[in-house]
């Protein structure tokens, strides 16, 4: 078997406008390793960009006219538009950071920081959300008067704004846990100033000013949901789990059937980013290392196949027994 056989090859693919071109690399040799990049991160900042100047205006109308009205949902909710506001410019931050190559000291790069941005947005969230219901609960003693109109046409503007957000981050959101939730924070928003406006006009009708605090109870039911599964996911890839999109069982029965494979072993998949994921696993083949070709086509299949997009193949002859040290049983 060779043992310093190295392939580069470097394959320049045309993206949209908004998307970065990256060159893509396999190297590969007889004992070591077989290594597939993906292409940067899609560039986001101009969706960043309208999305934080209308949110931003929206939170100083929202809040102003809330204390004007007296209105906790108003205030309520622009607090948690402000939260939205620091969400946003927390994952732009990540998004942007997710695209600086690698270096000497970070070798893949710094793509980790989407994870965090995107767990740091949940739990961003859900602190908000533990704030608002404190005010909501205490106000339900003597529930004030609420300017009902004034809340309406407020909420209304919020529905027009948030929409807009959200259908910025729509089609990204798709791929990208770090883009849905911001996404989700819009999404839900614009439910909510939906849900303010039928209040609104509740109040107007029958003076219940307690359906106030009712709905700034409810705007936090709206935000756990939405923020849970966006939480729980981030924090799986913080802790470097393999991808809820890719099935682990799946990947290693496709490398079993892969011609001249009698075993696989120290098979690891984890998140680099919220859209790229890696993978290392070693390839027992008593034949020796099957060539340059075989090992660019099976890096090019777990990436069509289950979207790994960072590839390390150790192939080995089976005539020593490896273990893995994180599996020392």
């Amino acid at each position: 078997m060779p043992h310093s056989h190295d392939q580069h090859e470097q394959d320049h693919d045309q993206h949209d406008p908004d998307d970065h071109n990256h060159s893509e690399h396999d190297h590969g040799h007889g004992h070591s390793h077989a290594h597939h990049h993906h292409t940067l991160p899609t560039n986001h900042d101009r969706s960043f960009t309208i999305a934080v100047i209308l949110n931003a205006v929206f939170v100083v109308i929202e809040f102003t006219y809330g204390f004007l009205a007296n209105s906790t949902a108003l205030m309520a909710d622009a607090g948690h538009n402000l939260s939205d506001v620091l969400g946003l410019i927390l994952a732009w931050s990540a998004a942007i950071l997710a695209r600086k190559a690698p270096n000497a000291r970070y070798t893949y790069g710094l793509r980790n920081s989407s994870i965090l941005a995107a767990l740091a947005n949940a739990t961003l969230l859900l602190v908000a959300c533990g704030a608002i219901a404190l005010e909501a609960i205490q106000r339900f003693a003597e529930p004030p008067a609420v300017a009902g109109l004034t809340v309406t046409i407020v909420a209304g503007v919020g529905i027009a704004v948030n929409t807009i957000s959200a259908l910025l981050f729509m089609k990204g959101s798709k791929h990208d846990i770090n883009i849905r939730g911001a996404y989700l924070h819009m999404a839900a928003d614009a439910a909510v100033s939906l849900g303010v406006v039928i209040a609104g006009v509740a109040m107007i009708f029958t003076g219940w000013y307690w359906l106030d605090p009712a709905l700034s109870l409810v705007i936090v039911v709206v935000i756990v949901v939405a923020s849970w599964g966006l939480l729980r996911e981030s924090l799986q890839l913080a802790l470097n789990a393999v991808p809820a999109s890719i099935d682990i069982n799946k990947v290693e029965t496709f490398l079993r059937k892969m011609p001249g494979v009698s075993d696989i072993h120290d098979l690891h998949i984890w998140g680099l980013s919220t859209t790229e994921s890696a993978l290392t696993v070693h390839l027992v083949m008593p034949g020796g290392y099957p060539g340059d070709a075989a090992l660019t086509q099976l890096s090019d299949e777990l990436k069509s196949r289950f979207s790994i997009h960072h590839s390390t193949l150790q192939f080995e002859q089976g005539s020593i027994t490896h273990s893995c040290s994180l599996h020392p049983d």
